[in-house]
């Protein structure tokens, strides 16, 4: 039987993690290029600053800090979910590639000139195209075929984000590099990557149970009647979305979707 210290280890630790995201978030909004205090922040969070430091905070600041918190939201909840599918502890979408299939898709759109719309709908194809192909390859292959698989479809979308790099209009060439680095300077409206996160999570609560079975295992999951096929094909597209929403508005992030599972 395990302790009553033991049952709320796992509680301290999220409110030890939510007082330090809040920490994060605040100071986030406070320093940067234009320091400013907290009770100029207040002020201008209530309507009351100047125009300049509500401009910086609410216009420039604010967006960013919610598109971060975000896009990490994104991320880890597809890491979650991947992990879930392939039953691998590693898995990742850094790690297996689908981060780099979303940004190849992306970047094909943005060199066509095509519109938001369609650069959002050629990174999840490229996404969709990523983890499809590295569950295929990797089947029945146990975690080394897989992780190697994830290994070298990152690399090779890696040498395609390079040879769009270079084929690109040289005037656009510096703002890309920056982007697949991991840039928010374009996130004005967080309003995609929030939305996808908070409408994610809670659809991802409602259906926890579904998902514990098929982490446990395929014979697990025949077992009670889940619909396995099914499952992992909504799992495909709800991962690659998620990830190609991420990249999207902030580039190619790495092991965020790595490391989060297991720290909560």
């Amino acid at each position: 039987m395990s302790s009553p210290s033991a049952e709320r280890a796992p509680l301290r630790g999220l409110v030890l993690l939510a007082a330090l995201a809040a920490a994060v978030f605040v100071a986030a909004l406070l320093i940067g290029s234009s320091g400013i205090g907290v009770s100029r922040a207040l002020a201008a969070l209530l309507g009351s600053g100047d125009p300049t430091t509500r401009s910086v905070l609410i216009a420039v600041r604010l967006p960013r800090v919610l598109a971060a918190f975000s896009v990490g939201s994104l991320l880890a909840l597809s890491g979650v979910l991947l992990q879930a599918l392939f039953r691998n502890s590693l898995a990742d979408p850094y790690v297996l590639g689908v981060s780099g299939g979303a940004a190849v898709g992306a970047l094909l759109a943005m060199i066509a000139g095509a519109a938001a719309l369609v650069v959002q709908s050629a990174a999840v194809a490229g996404a969709l195209g990523a983890v499809g192909t590295v569950y295929l390859l990797s089947r029945g292959g146990g975690t080394p075929r897989l992780l190697l698989t994830g290994v070298v479809l990152a690399s090779a979308c890696g040498a395609l984000v390079s040879v769009l790099l270079a084929l690109a209009d040289s005037s656009r060439v510096r703002g890309m590099v920056f982007w697949l680095a991991g840039d928010l300077e374009w996130a004005v409206s967080p309003t995609l990557s929030a939305g996808a996160a908070a409408l994610a999570v809670t659809v991802a609560i409602l259906v926890a149970r579904p998902l514990n079975v098929l982490a446990a295992g395929e014979l697990r999951a025949r077992t009670v009647g889940l619909a396995l096929e099914a499952w992992r094909t909504l799992l495909f597209i709800a991962c690659a979305t998620l990830t190609a929403i991420a990249v999207v508005s902030a580039g190619t992030v790495g092991f965020v979707g790595l490391i989060t599972p297991h720290a909560v």
